[in-house]
């Protein structure tokens, strides 16, 4: 049942991530982006939310509100650009969970990532909420007695909070204040958990690439400027408005919780919130299809450390044993999700998933090898299962062999190496995008690995013009079949010219000798 509403999920994701390549590129694709958005728009509601505390009075806070509206260059948009980011942070986060669950990236080692992020999600409604509140317009009002009935049911109050707002006496200080405090105070129980989410991965990104980063900026700008944030009428505890304008994306639940009992609408949370948090257990493969953990043999372990280095989830560590007088990789299967980053970047092959270590795919690409007859103008594409528009699950492309891997930076550069000495022309590597391969860092090894001379590298006297590497998605076939074409017009090119070079010169007579000439 997971696998076909994931199946069924994949299909508009990837169209959708498409449309955005070709509009941004893979680069710039803001989708491929969420998690980093969120954390921008953060930063921007923090720096935001700093200069509206300066001017913030609990005494009288739709009054302070109100003089902020009313200043002449400052106040009106940064209010503005201060609830835009928040909005932006909620609908980023909700695109970024929803990617991993698409991609299968909700389990195993990746469950603290999973629970750390749903909590995320909850304490930045939360922020949002008592934010709202602090106004105390009509829409503060709303929420602040719609709470305070939910919280009622709750045996930890020793009145009920729903008479503050009835109107028998004035609303003290102290409500107003508390929520200032928990509104401060999130924030920075975001930004632990934040530190928590990313824990267990090595050189996390936090923040989106330069040009995207400023243009986001510069749209909460520009929107904020144009476009204020409304400012409802006072909240008035004697008068019960007709109509309320809300913020669906933190207000979403009030229709559906004013029609229900506290204790129908705890239910519903709690149970909407249990089916979220235990993601890991329900989307986690059956036994026998789980991609098993990275193994290393010790006595081929050359001590280099760049299986470690290379790892995306810090899951080896170099230790030592009696056997060798060097450290030796180690995998945590605790840790290891399988992407193989290791087997590529392995040079003697000593660690890699098992099947897909270095002489594994070496085994794998000899029969492939011993199927076809290579000539020089033929060319192999080496695809990625998770993206470069699905053709990994092809034997053949437009008559061209298909090797799959599960991962571009699980390809070892021998396999590259082999295909080329076997007779192939060239070489057409299909990878996901290096800003959405589910092994993080896989593309971008590779191409290291390739081009710039890391460890475990190609050979130097290997020809790159027989090698491309294209970066498409799961969408994206028709680019794999583009950047097909050309290498093969490429690779064809250059057998023609080799073929020239090797041809011997034909004369027409044979020359006399010098003597008889002279």
């Amino acid at each position: 049942m997971t696998d076909r509403i994931v199946s069924l999920l994949r299909r508009p994701l990837a169209l959708a991530d498409a449309g955005m390549n070709r509009l941004y590129t893979w680069r710039y694709n803001p989708l491929y982006q969420s998690g980093t958005i969120v954390v921008l728009a953060f930063i921007a509601m923090l720096l935001t939310g700093l200069y509206l505390l300066l001017f913030y009075r609990i005494s009288s806070p739709y009054e302070s509100v109100l003089r902020l509206e009313n200043q002449a260059f400052a106040g009106q948009w940064i209010r503005a650009m201060h609830r835009y980011a928040a909005d932006l942070t909620v609908v980023a986060a909700l695109v970024h969970a929803f990617r991993m669950f698409v991609q299968g990236r909700s389990w195993g080692a990746r469950t603290l990532a999973w629970v750390s992020g749903f909590i995320l999600l909850f304490l930045m409604f939360v922020c949002g909420w008592t934010g709202y509140v602090m106004i105390w317009d009509q829409h503060a009002h709303l929420l602040a007695t719609e709470g305070a009935r939910l919280l009622d049911i709750l045996p930890i109050f020793s009145e009920p909070l729903a008479r503050t707002f009835v109107g028998e006496r004035p609303i003290p200080g102290a409500f107003f204040f508390l929520n200032l405090f928990a509104h401060v105070a999130l924030p920075i129980g975001v930004a632990v958990l934040l530190w928590v989410h990313v824990s267990k991965v090595a050189r996390p990104v936090l923040l989106p690439p330069r040009g995207l980063a400023w243009s986001i900026v510069g749209l909460l700008f520009v929107a904020s400027v144009l476009a204020p944030a409304p400012l409802g009428p006072r909240a008035d505890l004697f008068a019960l408005p007709e109509t309320i304008d809300i913020d669906w994306l933190y207000s979403f639940w009030l229709p559906a919780s004013r029609q229900m009992t506290p204790a129908a609408a705890w239910s519903a949370f709690i149970a909407m919130s249990t089916v979220l948090i235990l993601t890991p257990l329900w989307t986690r493969p059956r036994k026998d299809e789980i991609p098993p953990a990275s193994e290393t043999h010790p006595l081929l372990c050359t001590g280099c450390f760049q299986c470690s280095e290379d790892c995306p989830y810090e899951a080896i560590d170099m230790i030592t044993i009696p056997e060798r007088d060097h450290p030796v990789a180690k995998v945590d299967p605790a840790l290891c999700v399988s992407c193989g980053i290791c087997t590529g970047s392995c040079a003697p092959m000593a660690v890699g998933p098992p099947t897909r270590a270095g002489r594994d795919e070496v085994a794998h690409v000899r029969a492939l090898a011993a199927e076809h007859d290579f000539q020089p103008s033929d060319v192999v594409v080496v695809a990625c299962e998770r993206g470069a528009g699905r053709v990994a699950f092809e034997d053949e492309i437009e008559g061209v062999p298909v090797y799959p891997t599960i991962c571009a930076g699980n390809v070892h550069t021998s396999v590259i190496e082999l295909l080329l000495r076997s007779g192939a022309g060239g070489v057409l590597v299909a990878s996901c995008p290096p800003r959405d391969c589910c092994g993080r860092e896989g593309p971008k090894w590779l191409e290291e690995r390739i081009h710039r001379g890391r460890e475990a590298e190609l050979r130097e006297t290997l020809d790159r013009r027989r090698l491309r590497i294209v970066y498409a998605g799961e969408g994206e076939r028709g680019l794999v079949m583009r950047e097909l074409a050309q290498l093969r017009v490429e690779i064809k090119a250059l057998a023609d010219a080799d073929k020239e070079e090797s041809v011997e010169i034909e004369t027409v007579c044979e020359p006399k000798p010098m003597e008889e000439v002279s």
